[in-house]
């Protein structure tokens, strides 16, 4: 039987209180959103809960005594990071009253402007639908306008630690919601693939749409791109069951590109691409295509249609928009 700490005669130590609800298990947030002049504001914590599918609807408790509280009581919309496992330094940054929280982050705005983790487990992107006065904190309803996930381990909190979450992925279940973003990424003459673990070769995947000049893959390593070289090359469905696909084209940089790889990624020359071991028709007949544009100099952009397809060709090298603008 678990001890009694308080009877209903006397007064509830909030110490002791304190210790009984951290042995519930929970996972770990940081919440983020923009003061007033557009600087963006987060914290660490562990108070979410999911509230109404329809309505889309979370919540999160805001301390009155945290410095980002004001900030979080004003502002019309707010995100919420949920971290993994291999993220609890970024939790302890967010704990802490650092100013340059946000410096050592990868982040970016997706639909409301608040600030979102894009490395992070999962990220909500929310309205505020309702704000309750409860006690020492303030309950913040939001209205879920975006989201996205990773296939990652949760970075579990219990007794006041960092707990570990074993096998957090059920059988099916989907590593993306809605498309799975993947990059053809060159090196001299030479494109990345990654291991399916099967014995066949895809493209590497990662979290984000866009790359700047630092991509984490899904399998939680980074890549050092040529951030100006990347850009949107095919947007395909591979059957009505599955995620769609975005392809990126992108560029190691060239101080990266003696690095050592990581594990499950291998360089194939682009004229001996491995076909027969790509599991799928349509990422072989991209493969094929960017091959052939590749050596003509001209790519296309690809976009899926009931009758095959449309291409929209780019001649020419990519120039600063700028430049363009003024001429």
């Amino acid at each position: 039987m678990a001890q009694i700490a308080a009877r209903p005669d006397t007064a509830i130590d909030p110490i002791a209180l304190r210790r009984a609800f951290g042995t519930f298990v929970t996972g770990v947030t940081v919440i983020t959103t923009l003061d007033e002049d557009g600087t963006p504001r987060g914290m660490t914590a562990n108070s979410f809960t999911s509230v109404s599918l329809d309505p889309p609807l979370l919540l999160v408790c805001v301390g009155k005594s945290a410095s980002s509280f004001p900030a979080f009581t004003a502002a019309p919309a707010f995100a919420v990071n949920l971290l993994h496992e291999g993220q609890v330094d970024v939790s302890a940054t967010f704990a802490s009253k650092s100013p340059d929280k946000f410096q050592s982050v990868n982040h970016d705005r997706v639909h409301t402007g608040s600030p979102i983790l894009t490395d992070s487990l999962t990220w909500f992107d929310c309205t505020v639908h309702t704000r309750v006065d409860a006690g020492d904190h303030v309950i913040l309803v939001g209205q879920v306008q975006a989201f996205g996930t990773s296939p990652s381990a949760p970075l579990g909190f219990c007794r006041g630690r960092y707990a570990s979450v074993k096998d957090p992925l059920p059988a099916g279940w989907l590593a993306s919601h809605g498309m799975i973003i993947g990059y053809l990424i060159e090196a001299e003459d030479n494109l990345l693939l990654r291991s399916d673990g099967k014995g066949g070769w895809v493209l590497p995947t990662a979290r984000r749409r866009k790359a700047d000049s630092r991509l984490m893959i899904d399998d939680g390593d980074a890549l050092c791109l040529v951030s100006e070289d990347t850009f949107l090359y095919s947007v395909f469905d591979v059957a009505d069951s599955d995620p769609g696909y975005l392809i990126y084209r992108a560029r190691l940089a060239a101080d990266a590109a003696g690095s050592r790889l990581p594990a499950g990624l291998q360089f194939f020359p682009i004229d001996a691409l491995p076909y027969d071991l790509i599991p799928t028709h349509e990422l072989r007949s991209m493969l094929r295509r960017y091959v052939r544009e590749r050596q003509e100099k001209r790519f296309g952009i690809y976009m899926d249609t009931g009758d095959g397809g449309r291409v929209a060709m780019i001649d020419g090298q990519a120039r600063a928009w700028m430049p363009v603008a003024q001429d």
